[in-house]
């Protein structure tokens, strides 16, 4: 594959893209299956070397020999005249950030399948990295102070006799766990407040010096062994995670979010300030801010500023349903937060690990935009600006020495970088090359049609080869308050070379439209929702006669579930359907899933009559569908007793159902569960289609 990322001249796209226009994609009629999942490398924000010569992005992929996620640091030159190329060779690189110096780059190593990620450091020009940390439990973020002599890190700090720190004591052997809050576990993380994520600071070696050796013989006696990895200071040491640390602008102290005392009701986050040499945390607290959930904290770079990324959370501290999230900004000092964007139609995000920041007195963010993601610039004066937006999801941005450098996915890409000049990408890598070279993807058509009470659904249709007729397959997707973007999408992918033409779109509930369109189904789940995909599929089947309306299937996962389930008790013209890590009964949902104390309570309400008219489980009676259910056994955030009382239900009442179980896999399982898992899983769904719905690429085979 290295020998296919430098030919940018093979990509289907010109070298040149407009910020608000659409590539051309050319397509040949060969198709992505579920074998070609390590070709989909992921590619994190860029980190850009302060001369603003080159960035530096990590490059991940699954790997079905190893089973497990590979990938390296990648170099990126500004520079046409220059390739790509690889610049570490790592198990699994990834996070890097240069140190404001430009001397040195930090990042995260995983060694091993089974290892934790320990933080890393190398030669910006290149070297053996050298490990900083030997953390048990791994480190999960970092950031370099402005002197680039010290790291901020966050690690969760397991308490003794857990998680393996005492010997022979596994976690069948350890003492029980006395729960007194309501958030005590998340999912893909387990239980939490025997390991908070705690943050300490270290010293960064200097690279002149020699290799330390280790003693031997009788040197040992006088010179006992020293490890060479440097202590690191603990600054916190709270219960509560510690999360988004980064130094203040001067490098006297450490910002940072965690939970405030006495919020364990609420889903509160709050600014916090600690001297970086160590000291007593203090909270920074806006005049008159209602309650929110901060996100991620930065000062500015003349210290004036403290911008921050929050949402509100409304009176009740959990009144969390389409809130969008906004930039504010606050005089270091004190006083009152200035929202910088529109909390009524923006939902902002960092553009990397941490708010990114421009100039003296800016900062930049990601906004979510009706199946896209924005890059915008605002300033603490009010100025903005618009720098890319169009058909891409942008991923990362980040912005050194003159140079803006972007990654993005879009309709022929899962990521690559490219640097904005005068208004446009110029593209310096093909990361996607190798996909292509094998399977051309298939550009999603995008299309509006009218929901039954007039009101817009915006989608797309990925349809394959030929002219059909073809089976389709609604696609629902997970949230609610989350959307389908441009970006090249695995699954729809899968699903098209098999033969299905797969309809998606983003009905009311879903995020990117503004506050009300996301806002419209609380207390009202499997109304609005479900008629808006139902119209929009009504109008792809009447639009396009190569879709078959006889042949229908519907599938979607979490809360694309639950809509999937609610769904098929309504309305019973598909021949099949997939609940996946569905939303399926909210009363055992409470108190089961890791955020079960207050989900279902803020989206349907607290009348049980009302939550039962919205709850699946409530109306599985009336299901007459053939539904493959699918869960993940570690699945904290839609527990698997959702799948197995769902399926258990169908088979009573005479539906023809499946359950297939991965073990070992939690909610996360069709994005980053492991490669062999996700491809049994991709073989599984297409068994399952060909079973009621096959075509000539997904031909029916022997009932199991």
């Amino acid at each position: 594959m290295s020998t296919i990322l430098g030919r940018l001249a093979g990509r289907h796209l010109p070298h040149q893209l407009p910020c608000s226009s659409r590539g051309g994609v050319h397509v040949r009629l060969t198709w992505v299956k579920p074998e070609h999942l390590p070709l989909l490398n992921s590619v994190s924000a860029p980190a850009v070397h302060p001369d603003g010569s080159r960035a530096v992005v990590s490059v991940i992929r699954p790997d079905f020999d190893a089973d497990a996620y590979v990938g390296q640091l990648w170099n990126v030159p500004l520079d046409p005249g220059q390739l790509p190329r690889r610049f570490t060779r790592g198990f699994k690189d990834s996070g890097p950030a240069f140190s404001p110096d430009g001397l040195a780059l930090a990042f995260l190593r995983v060694t091993g399948p089974s290892a934790k990620p320990q933080l890393f450091v190398v030669e910006a020009g290149g070297g053996e990295p050298r490990a900083l940390t030997e953390r048990p439990l791994g480190v999960d973020g970092f950031s370099w102070s402005p002197d680039s002599h010290r790291i901020v890190f966050s690690s969760r700090e397991p308490a003794p006799g857990r998680y393996g720190t005492w010997e022979d004591v596994g976690p069948a052997a350890e003492d029980p766990r006395l729960i007194t809050d309501y958030q005590y576990r998340l999912n893909g993380v387990g239980y939490t407040k025997d390991k908070p994520a705690r943050l300490f600071v270290l010293d960064v070696p200097e690279f002149g010096e020699e290799p330390r050796v280790v003693p031997r013989g009788r040197a040992q006696r006088n010179h006992p062994p020293a490890g060479d990895v440097p202590p690191a200071r603990q600054l916190t040491s709270a219960t509560t995670d510690h999360e988004s640390a980064v130094f203040s602008a001067d490098g006297a102290f450490v910002y940072f979010v965690c939970a405030p005392p006495g919020s364990d009701d609420t889903l509160e986050m709050a600014i916090y300030r600690v001297p970086a040499g160590g000291g007593e945390p203090l909270r920074v607290e806006p005049e008159g801010a209602p309650r929110q959930t901060v996100q991620d904290v930065r000062q500015s770079k003349d210290g004036r500023w403290l911008f921050f990324i929050a949402r509100v959370l409304g009176e009740s501290g959990t009144d969390f349903v389409a809130r969008n999230a906004v930039l504010y900004c606050m005089p270091t000092d004190g006083g009152e937060a200035a929202a910088l964007t529109d909390p009524e139609i923006m939902d902002v995000a960092c553009p990397g690990d941490r708010l990114e920041l421009r100039g003296p007195a800016g900062a930049v963010v990601l906004n979510n935009a009706q199946g896209t993601v924005e890059l915008l610039e605002l300033h603490a004066t009010g100025d903005h600006a618009l720098l890319v937006h169009g058909d891409r999801v942008v991923t990362g941005a980040a912005w050194a020495g003159g140079s803006m450098l972007v990654t993005f996915s879009d309709p022929s890409t899962a990521g690559d970088v490219a640097v904005l000049e005068d208004g446009q990408l110029r593209l310096l890598t093909d990361f996607a090359a190798a996909l292509r070279v094998q399977a051309d993807v298939v550009v999603p058509q995008e299309l509006t049609f009218v929901s039954t009470d007039g009101y817009p659904v915006h989608g797309w249709l990925v349809s394959p080869a030929g002219k059909g007729p073809h089976p389709v397959l609604l696609s629902v997707h997970g949230g609610p308050f989350a959307q389908y973007t441009v970006a090249l999408h695995d699954e729809a992918q899968v699903y098209a070379g098999a033969g299905y033409a797969v309809v998606m779109c983003n009905p009311r509930g879903s995020a990117g439209y503004g506050r009300d369109h996301g806002h419209a189904i609380k207390g009202a789940m499997g109304t609005f929702d479900m008629q808006d995909v139902l119209a929009f599929l009504e109008g792809a089947l009447d639009k396009f006669p190569a879709l078959d309306a006889a042949r229908l299937g519907i599938m979607g996962g979490s809360y694309g579930g639950y809509l999937t389930a609610l769904t098929i008790a309504r309305d019973h013209r598909f021949s099949a359907a997939i609940v996946e890590r569905g939303f399926l009964d909210p009363v055992s949902f409470e108190g089961s899933a890791d955020i079960g104390w207050y989900f279902a309570a803020e989206y349907m309400g607290r009348s049980r009559h009302a939550v039962d008219a919205q709850s699946p489980m409530q109306h599985a009676e009336k299901v007459r569908t053939p539904t493959l259910v699918i869960h993940s056994e570690d699945d904290l955030r839609c527990p698997v007793e959702q799948g197995q009382r769902y399926f258990t239900a169908l088979k009573r009442n005479g539906v023809p159902a499946e359950l297939l179980l991965f073990p070992g896999e939690d909610h996360e399982l069709s994005r980053s569960g492991t490669p062999h898992h996700r491809r049994l899983r991709f073989e599984h769904i297409l068994r399952w289609w060909s079973r009621f719905l096959p075509t000539a690429a997904n031909p029916a085979g022997p009932v199991s």
